[in-house]
């Protein structure tokens, strides 16, 4: 059986989780830095709770191998949206270095895990570059799509393709619009999640066009979110396997467009653990190993 870092729909083997006990950790820090992160409202911790354990519950059900972020004194609430602090590679993990003042602390957490599970480190983005792992996306095993945002830079960027490109890695930058501004939570991923080889959910009014098109070219067949569905994060949905998909309650017509696209789609009451927050399935899971079909 072969397995791969390098896919966002293959069938799903292993992933790091950082549960909703360790980064929330209570409801006194989730007072403390509720506001500071522009949550939309403080998430409640015993729903929180329960939310986190329903959908662990889930992807454990689904024989995917679980591994956990311990918690940790120095990150906060946010690093409950574990993709965002490294990359995986086939060649090691690549360790973030974030473009919100407070989650700066979650990469050196995470490195630290990997470090004493024995897991390769390719190496690190440093200042002043940043790069958040919500700006990522393989379109395929050599290619990879990188958003220029407010939280991810040129320089971060600049160090990405050094790591990557002399691997024979093709690293596609997306130039992406101000949107809300420097506070918002807006990644690449906020506006594409790839759910087989040749499908992908998009929201092409914040899309350039530039990368649309090489979309299409690629061969991606488009689930376009509608309007009403972007902020309630239509557009973030995480492949369990190819066509085989999980997102956040309230999107009934991407889901249906997904299912009429041949897609089994699952969702999960997320109000606490991912609307509050801004961040859904893809955002709560560190993916690791996908198994080649």
């Amino acid at each position: 059986m072969k397995e791969t870092h390098h896919s966002e729909y293959l069938k799903l083997a292993t992933l790091y989780l950082k549960s909703a006990e360790s980064s929330f950790h209570s409801e006194k820090r989730l007072s403390e830095q509720w506001k500071e992160l522009q949550y939309l409202s403080k998430p409640c911790y015993e729903e929180a709770l329960k939310e986190y354990h329903k959908f662990q519950l889930f992807l454990a059900n689904k024989n995917i191998e679980l591994s956990f972020f311990p918690e940790h004194e120095q990150t906060g609430i946010d690093s409950i949206y574990c993709r965002d602090a490294s990359i995986a590679t086939d060649f090691g993990m690549i360790i973030c270095n974030m473009g919100k003042k407070g989650r700066v602390n979650e990469p050196k957490a995470q490195l630290e895990a990997y470090q004493n599970n024995n897991i390769d480190i390719l190496g690190e983005i440093k200042f002043p570059g940043t790069l958040e792992g919500g700006d990522v996306a393989w379109l395929d095993q050599k290619t990879l799509a990188v958003g220029h945002t407010y939280r991810t830079n040129e320089e971060g960027i600049h160090q990405l393709k050094s790591l990557l490109c002399p691997k024979g890695i093709e690293v596609i930058v997306v130039e992406l619009p101000h949107y809300k501004g420097k506070e918002d939570v807006f990644h690449l991923m906020s506006i594409l999640s790839p759910v087989d080889k040749n499908l992908a959910v998009v929201y092409s009014p914040l899309m350039p066009i530039k990368f649309r098109n090489e979309l299409l070219y690629r061969g991606f067949q488009l689930i376009e979110v509608p309007d009403e569905e972007f902020e309630s994060m239509g557009c973030n949905v995480l492949a369990l396997a190819p066509r085989n998909c999980l997102m956040v309650n309230g999107n009934p017509i991407t889901k249906k467009l997904l299912e009429n696209a041949g897609c089994q789609v699952f969702s999960y009451g997320g109000y606490e653990i991912s609307v509050k927050g801004g961040g859904g399935p893809t955002c709560l899971t560190r993916p690791m190993k996908r198994i080649i079909l």
